[in-house]
């Protein structure tokens, strides 16, 4: 099967069956529940980054299960007013970084949160911050998106996704924060996370999603063996006999079954090569956004037909930021 994917057409109008459970809701709400269990402390140290016109706090919030997520927390230097804030959330192998590294938002005059990804940032960029998955031991590996796999309560990505909605909770507490225009962002696995959030927390202003992984999962497993889905395949291909169990958990993080229940104002983009997240998966995501609970969110998609997973690159980036400027502009 080709790694490409629908003609343009067809991806307008595609919308693949749900592949969603019954408990759906219920199983979120209880993972929410729980973690709201633990008192929301948010430690926050200032860091020397070398930048002046940009200041950085080490940020410390508790996540699934109390245990501790690292972020960077940035803004404009010497602004003391409350700004519209984005929280973003790294791609697959990726921690936080360094601190003076992924500036774009801040430099648009937004403070910035941007998150560490549990037990990940050793795959490529500068590294992460040390958050650690305290997780129970399960089985899987070498990669994070196979471990717990067979049970959606032991599942990483139940853990993580609970970390990325904490993120903007933390954020909300943080000195020089407008509550009110919070928006979240991310790539790949990032754009995942931020599709979850915002089926899970109402009242975001937006969400952008570039390349998102955890969309149209089943059809992502027949088109293309690049990891991370390549590493389920190669899961499955060890564990012969587990699918139907592999595919009941992975349901759970569906990322369609989240954007049905999305209210924020959403922009989408998507390379028409990509064999990474292959873009039928952000149209799935796309066409069924915000289809739950009679909301009419703005939503627009921007396809580049000659890219693969980089997408758009910083032509996207640059729609990106009018966009969202529009948006935080109109929001009271």
């Amino acid at each position: 099967m080709s790694a490409f994917d629908l003609p343009l057409i067809e991806l307008e109008s595609f919308r693949p069956p749900l592949d969603e459970p019954d408990d759906f809701d219920a199983y979120w709400h209880e993972a929410l529940k729980a973690a709201s269990e633990t008192p929301l402390r948010v430690r926050s140290e200032p860091v020397r980054n070398g930048l002046k016109l940009t200041e950085t706090w080490d940020v410390t919030f508790p996540g699934f299960g109390g245990h501790p997520v690292r972020a960077w927390y940035s803004r404009p230097a010497g602004v003391r007013e409350a700004l519209p804030t984005v929280v973003e959330y790294a791609g697959y192998g990726r921690g936080r970084g360094l601190s003076h590294e992924r500036l774009t938002w801040v430099n648009a005059g937004y403070a910035h949160l941007l998150m560490d990804n549990r037990a990940q940032g050793d795959s490529y960029g500068s590294g992460g911050g040390g958050t650690l998955d305290l997780g129970p031991a399960v089985p899987g590996g070498p990669g994070v998106v196979v471990r717990g796999l067979l049970d959606p309560y032991q599942y990483h990505y139940r853990r993580l996704i609970v970390d990325a909605v904490r993120a903007v909770e933390a954020v909300r507490g943080l000195p020089g924060v407008d509550g009110g225009r919070v928006a979240v962002v991310g790539n790949s696995q990032g754009g995942g996370l931020a599709l979850a959030v915002a089926g899970l927390v109402p009242d975001l202003a937006a969400v952008l999603v570039t390349a998102p992984l955890l969309c149209g999962i089943r059809r992502a497993l027949d088109l293309t063996d690049a990891g991370p889905y390549g590493e389920i395949a190669a899961y499955l291909s060890v564990h012969r006999g587990v699918e139907e169990a592999a595919y009941r958990t992975l349901s759970y993080v569906e990322g369609v079954s989240f954007a049905r229940r999305a209210r924020a104002h959403a922009h989408f983009g998507t390379g028409l090569r990509d064999r990474v997240c292959p873009p039928s998966g952000a149209f799935a995501a796309f066409n069924r956004y915000g289809e739950v609970g009679g909301s009419q969110p703005r939503r627009e998609i921007h396809t580049y037909a000659y890219n693969g997973h980089e997408g758009g690159d910083a032509v996207h980036v640059a729609l990106q930021l009018e966009w969202l400027a529009g948006v935080f502009e109109g929001v009271d």
